[in-house]
């Protein structure tokens, strides 16, 4: 967005950033020293590239994508078979992608498009592989890494130096433990930790922050606690507590989302229990 002072819908281009003539530029567009935009690129209004930026491939960066120095957005894949297709990257209005950070487009064999959400942040040295797509209001923490096709979904938190195996699934309002190792799904609302990761319970805090009731969340523990027992072996398999938990709390929508989640194709499979101090936060 225009920073106070600046003139409603003026672009300004620094002198030695190099801007493809065939490049469509909204209102507002600030281009600092150093910079490359490719000639397939599509930047809306008020977007703003720190310096030393490049933007290449058959890019949109919504209004108000605000991306810093040695940032690659849009370039070639690191995939043995991408060939050359025109390939596409997308970035949401209002993301800011911080230093360092590397966003690949996508591939032929895939979904053709790697995409970002509205409001994300993408901290320093992050990398964004190929088809990969990050739902709105994700957070990516520092030196983060994640293979192609990865799903990530709203207001998710990845924490830092995590490392997404190709392919997992990571759930609305999931966290991810800082150097966590993720190579299975990630249900909703749940949190993993460790290496490789173990689910641990369920993102309780960002629950509590994104202002869910304490009744309803009271309701999520348990039916967590009911999917997944302390006791581990002996009792009913997985298939069977989740018609129980369907049965007991499938009036809140949250318990639902995770449901479906659990049931729906995976080519990674579900993120197993593990033992840690999972219910230290529950009650903060």
């Amino acid at each position: 967005m225009p920073e106070p002072g600046q003139r409603p819908g003026k672009t300004e281009i620094h002198p030695t950033a190099l801007v493809d003539p065939r490049a469509s530029l909204g209102q507002g567009v600030r281009i600092g020293p150093w910079c490359m935009v490719g000639a397939d690129v599509r930047l809306g209004d008020h977007v703003r590239l720190h310096a030393s930026v490049v933007v290449d491939g058959h890019t949109v960066l919504e209004d108000g994508v605000e991306v810093y120095p040695f940032s690659t957005v849009g370039y070639p894949p690191q995939d043995l078979k991408y060939a050359g297709e025109p390939t596409r990257c997308h970035i949401g209005a209002g993301t800011v992608v911080r230093e360092n950070v590397t966003i690949h487009r996508g591939t032929a064999q895939g979904t053709g498009e790697t995409r970002i959400g509205r409001g994300c942040l993408l901290m320093a040295n992050a990398h964004i592989a190929h088809d990969c797509v990050l739902g709105d209001g994700v957070i990516i923490v520092n030196n983060v890494v994640m293979g192609g096709h990865v799903l990530i979904g709203d207001n998710a938190r990845i924490m830092g130096s995590a490392a997404l195996h190709q392919f997992v699934r990571i759930g609305h309002g999931a966290v991810v433990g800082g150097l966590c190792g993720v190579e299975m799904d990630v249900i909703p609302y749940g949190s993993v930790l460790g290496n490789r990761a173990r689910l641990v319970g369920l993102n309780w805090i960002g629950l509590k922050r994104s202002g869910v009731e304490a009744s309803e969340i009271q309701q999520m523990r348990l039916a967590f606690r009911e999917l997944y027992p302390r006791s581990g072996r002996g009792g009913p398999l997985l298939g069977e507590r989740m018609d129980q938990v369907r049965q007991r709390y499938g009036h809140i929508e949250r318990v639902r989302e995770m449901l479906r989640f659990m049931e729906a194709p995976s080519r990674r499979g579900l993120t197993r229990p593990g033992q840690a101090g999972s219910d230290r936060d529950v009650d903060r």
